[in-house]
């Protein structure tokens, strides 16, 4: 079934020709998009600034500025009108860019609002955002976005978004969409009987721009009209685009740049207690911790971040996952410090082969080989960019925990030069020093790497991309070199990619992170055809596609296979169905447990299995995903099936149910595995809000509760309250509860204003 792969992938990448001449004759009109006729605006400098108060329509501050009214569907009917007007007008202070945006509705009866926690996915909800690059290089840019309740949702954009996966950020090093940075800056709306209007103040010192009065700036706004599932934007975007296409954005002029003084201090105070059961004469212990971050702008694009004592106790614990295979599973970075500018740090993460080779993994830092914290003591960062180039450089020391841990030094130096047509070039280096190094595992060893990447852009549809990577371990004898090459065309019809990695036996990046730990080569592609029928039956685009993946070690042993033949059916009102089946292979070198007292042999395993999967409107007040994987597995088979239940009382009252289950059937034996988790989340005001986690896995035995109280001030510091229980329980004498209660406020001050 898998003989003849790279045949295979030959076939697949010698239907480009035919595929380019068919794009070019289907959407010439896309072809044609020439940058240098992108519209331009004009900000207008004011004395006074507005009042932040969300009405737009009587602040005389927007009187002089001229509108923007012009924005252009491409969802659901591309090249449009927006169906409902919307007007944008742009002025700015010595110390701030306004941005006053109204959005009209002749039924403001039918604006939806599906949240109004901080950060909140601003897809299922009405909604404006904008993107600003500051550096006109048409491939990274700042995102800032609101809904009628005023939430803040705010990002970084780097490589125009390729790399980054889902509504949260998932990459470990940031990808291109960056969801967890926290900018210092505010935005107040109003819903009246026009339809609803917003009004963005975003401080100069929160941005990054080059140095120079006069600037001009890439610039794009999007407006989410939710009940007709419609998304419209400024410039013309083709639909195969989003918003994060930066090179596709229009020009801002008319700004005369102060250089703003930037200095400010973050400092926080924490104080916990924590019990353990049963540990003889259990009781609670308090402790109590204090910090400071420092941000200071070199230039007003060069920033040195500094951090003392670093804590992230208000950050939301992690999800569980039940491992059915040989190989690491991902956990997302989610504090704070690793996540600014964590795009820059990228080497390694691919939108198609997602997270399997990584050159710097930030959760390396501070977490464990089982994930136990270690102490950070502190460091510094260094990012931004200076003549022309970006460059980033970070240092962390970490303290010592006996018998897990020794003190540790991470640095990290990096630096990538962006070029015209969407392509950069770039390196970077990472050093991983212990104090004391006897007696840990050969992991814990000092470690080098060093990786060399790039990106082509060939035309408006065409990327090459890929990365060369050699790690340094002393303890290791062998080839330590990874690359990856990949090609991708994406147009309004077709996506086609292609990729080949290889990782040698003893590629060791010790502040990264490796899905497989033993040497492979992979071969991957895809064809995917979108097509948009006029019909009756409301249906919005089919999506026909195929794709190939697979692993060989270098004997030429197959360990991975799989084809996945598939079609997405979307309807304008939200509701899909993706109808699919999988070809799969496993080729299994030695045995391994794959549930307590179950087996897997030495084999190879040819199998089939079906998939179905149901998405509802995401947008209604009730909505599904269900997905469902029913075949064979492992020489038996296995049925899979993660339902997930999302409900929304309003804007302020949010619920979510998850049930993942596992019902395996192997010639050694049979097993169940469960994962059920569930969300609430409640907001007084979109920074005050009360927020609850429960988790359960009968795989390990464990009970989870994280419940977090937060008041925000800017930039996500505040007030925050965090009770985290963790309950093992499964007849062993090993059994204990974690307890925990955490009381951290933090503060930011703008020393030099």
């Amino acid at each position: 079934m898998f003989t003849g792969a790279a045949q295979s992938i030959t076939r697949i990448l010698a239907l480009v020709p035919m595929l380019l001449a068919t794009q070019h004759t289907l959407a010439q009109s896309a072809s044609q998009y020439d940058p240098t006729s992108a519209p331009s605006a004009l900000a207008l400098r004011v004395e006074a600034a507005p009042t932040l108060d969300g009405d737009v329509l009587n602040d005389a501050a927007y009187n002089l500025a001229l509108p923007i009214r012009s924005f252009w569907q491409n969802t659901p009917d591309a090249g449009s009108p927006v169906s409902e007007q919307t007007e944008v007008r742009m002025v700015y202070t010595d110390r701030a860019l306004y941005i006053g945006v109204i959005c009209y509705d002749r039924d403001p009866s039918g604006i939806i609002v599906s949240d109004s926690r901080r950060d909140a996915p601003l897809d299922e909800t009405d909604s404006f955002q904008l993107i600003l690059d500051t550096y006109l290089d048409g491939q990274n840019g700042f995102v800032f976005g609101t809904n009628p309740a005023g939430i803040e949702f705010d990002a970084q954009v780097t490589k125009e978004g390729q790399g980054g996966f889902g509504a949260r950020q998932q990459s470990g090093s940031g990808g291109g969409f960056n969801i967890n940075w926290d900018g210092s800056w505010d935005v107040q709306t109003r819903v009246h009987d026009q339809g609803w209007s917003a009004e963005f103040e975003i401080p100069f010192r929160t941005l990054r721009f080059p140095s120079g009065g006069a600037q001009v700036w890439g610039v794009n706004f999007q407006r989410n009209i939710r009940r007709r599932n419609e998304k419209a934007y400024w410039t013309r975007m083709p639909r195969q685009y989003n918003l994060h296409r930066v090179s596709r954005a229009g020009r801002l002029e008319g700004l005369t740049v102060p250089h703003p003084r930037n200095l400010q201090a973050v400092p926080y105070v924490l104080g916990q207690t924590a019990r353990n059961y049963p540990e003889e004469n259990s009781r609670f212990k308090q402790t109590g911790e204090f910090g400071l971050d420092l941000k200071y702008s070199l230039t007003p694009g060069l920033t040195l971040d500094g951090t003392y004592n670093t804590d992230f106790a208000q950050v939301e614990v992690d999800e569980q996952q039940i491992n059915l295979d040989r190989f690491n599973l991902f956990f997302p970075e989610k504090r704070p410090f690793f996540l600014e500018n964590a795009g820059l740090f990228s080497v390694g993460v691919s939108e198609f082969s997602g997270q399997e080779v990584e050159l710097f993994f930030s959760r390396r830092i501070g977490i464990g080989p089982s994930g136990e914290a270690v102490p950070i003591l502190g460091g510094t960062r260094l990012s931004g960019q200076v003549a022309g180039l970006n460059i980033g450089m970070l240092n962390m020391q970490t303290r010592s925990v006996k018998g897990a841990a020794s003190s540790t030094n991470f640095s990290v130096a990096r630096v990538r030069k962006d070029l015209p047509n969407r392509s950069s070039v770039g390196a970077m280096f990472t050093n991983r020093l212990h104090s004391a190094a006897s007696g840990l595992p050969s992991a814990e060893y000092d470690n080098q790497a060093v990786a060399i990447d790039g990106r082509l852009g060939i035309g408006q549809y065409t990327q090459l991309s890929g990365f060369v990577a050699r790690t340094f371990s002393p303890h290791l004898q062998g080839q330590e070199y990874a690359y990856n090459l990949n090609v991708a065309y994406l147009s309004n019809l077709w996506r086609i990619n292609s990729t080949i990695t290889q990782v040698a036996d003893n590629f060791n990046p010790g502040i990264g992170f490796l899905r497989r730990n033993s040497e492979y080569r992979k071969y991957t592609g895809l064809v995917l055809y979108a097509w948009r029928p006029e019909n009756s039956l409301g249906l919005l685009e089919l999506r026909p596609h195929i794709s190939y993946q697979a692993y060989w070690d270098f004997s030429g042993f197959q360990e991975t296979g799989r084809w996945h033949i598939d079609n997405h059916w979307e309807w304008e009102g939200g509701f899909e169905i993706h109808t699919g089946i999988n070809l799969t292979r496993e080729g299994v070198h030695e045995s391994f447990e794959i549930s307590r007292d179950v087996h897997v042999d030495p084999g190879t395993y040819d199998h089939r299995e079906a998939q179905l999967v149901l998405i509802t409107n995401q947008g209604r007040k009730i909505s599904l995903y269900a997905r469902a994987v029913l075949g064979g597995f492992f020489g038996g088979s296995r049925e899979n099936v993660r339902n997930t239940l999302r409900i929304r009382a309003n804007e302020s009252l949010t619920a979510e149910a998850t049930l993942s289950h596992n019902n395996v059937r192997l010639p050694n034996g049979r097993f169940k595995a469960n994962l059920i988790g569930a969300r609430v989340s409640y907001s007084f005001t979109p920074r005050l809000y009360l927020q609850s986690l429960v988790q359960y896995n009968d795989v390990a035995e464990i009970w989870s509760v994280n419940l977090r109280f937060g008041w925000l001030q800017t930039a996500n510091t505040g007030l925050f309250v965090v009770l985290n229980e963790v309950s093992e329980f499964g007849g062993h004498p090993s059994d204990r509860v974690l307890r925990s209660i955490t009381l951290k406020y933090s503060r930011l001050f703008n020393v030099l204003r």
